[in-house]
């Protein structure tokens, strides 16, 4: 099995290398390893869905004095 990088990851995903790292720590990305102060992901990992939208659809709320 081939192993990249957290920046040949973010750049094939389209995110920051920082992120990526982010994500393996939070244990997100499967199959992704520690290799001393380095993370390494599968090769054929999948990008995980973002946990922070959890309707699907991001609504901007109004401001309730009128403005935007």
């Amino acid at each position: 099995m081939r192993y990249l990088s957290t920046f040949e990851v973010a750049e094939k995903w389209g995110i920051s290398p920082r992120r990526v790292g982010v994500l393996c720590s939070q244990n997100r990305i499967p199959g992704a390893q520690q290799a001393g102060s380095r993370w390494i992901i599968p090769e054929d990992a999948e990008k995980p869905a973002d946990a922070r939208i959890k309707s699907g659809k991001y609504i901007k709320a109004k401001n309730k004095e009128g403005g935007t």
